[in-house]
């Protein structure tokens, strides 16, 4: 583990997207880890989705196996997931929710409504070692429903933030950058760790990196695409610029 205050963790799911288009064996999501650990990445993310679409079971094995930074795996809340985490005990696991008919993960996870269920589903995560994680929006209601189950850790969800400032909704935008600060301010006070992230590029992270409260950003779908242009080395390494720089560390 790097000693940078803001950590960077590289999702590398959507090479595995490229690798079963052809339902062969490249590109291998474990080979890009492993470039990404190299290139500086604090940690790896990888989704290991109900349906398989991209991230296999033999891939989660793989990266246990090769990884010298900490694994953080993305699931949804059933028991498979949990069997399958409380086998290989990641570094972390992170909550997510999951439509087998979404294209990308669409939200946060409604912890609020299912918080009895969710601190029955994470308590043996915890007691078994691994940092668990809930994947929420920016909302206080949210926020306290993850504290009150004993998450350790809440990733807050940054894509309505990059969605419109993709779509030129700067006012909008704006506003949810707004809800963003001041949810992470919020939960820090509560004693949770805060990370973010969903749709980060260069052009959004570093208002978000920029948040004193926020410990970690995850960015995936971004860095594997531009890394088709330059490389996945100096994709990874312009992203550090950029957070460090917003952090005043450049």
């Amino acid at each position: 583990m790097t000693d940078h205050q803001l950590r960077l963790g590289v999702n590398i799911d959507h090479v595995a997207t490229v690798r079963n288009a052809r339902g062969g064996a490249y590109p291998d999501p474990v080979r890009a880890a492993k470039l990404a650990e190299e290139a500086g990445a604090d940690g790896i993310t990888a989704h290991l989705r109900e349906d398989r679409r991209h991230i296999t079971d033999g891939d989660i094995d793989a990266l246990m196996e090769a990884l010298n930074v900490p694994l953080n795996f993305e699931m949804a809340a059933t028991a498979e997931m949990q069997k399958i985490a409380l086998r290989h005990k990641p570094h972390a696991v992170c909550i997510v929710p999951e439509k087998r008919e979404e294209r990308t993960t669409e939200g946060g996870l409604e912890v609020a409504r299912e918080e009895n269920r969710l601190a029955h589903f994470i308590a043996p995560l915890r007691d078994s070692g691994c940092r668990v994680s809930i994947f929420i929006a920016a909302d206080r209601k949210q926020i306290d429903a993850a504290h009150r189950i004993g998450a350790e850790v809440i990733e807050l969800h940054t894509g309505a933030y990059c969605d419109y400032h993709a779509e030129g909704k700067f006012a909008e935008r704006d506003r949810e950058l707004e809800a963003l600060r001041e949810m992470s301010a919020y939960a820090h006070t509560l004693g949770l760790e805060v990370h973010a992230g969903h749709g980060l590029t260069y052009d959004t992270v570093q208002p978000v990196a920029a948040f004193p409260e926020v410990k970690e950003l995850n960015i995936g779908h971004f860095l594997i695409g531009e890394a088709i242009f330059r490389g996945l080395t100096p994709a990874v390494h312009e992203m550090r610029r950029l957070m460090d720089a917003a952090r005043g560390h450049e």
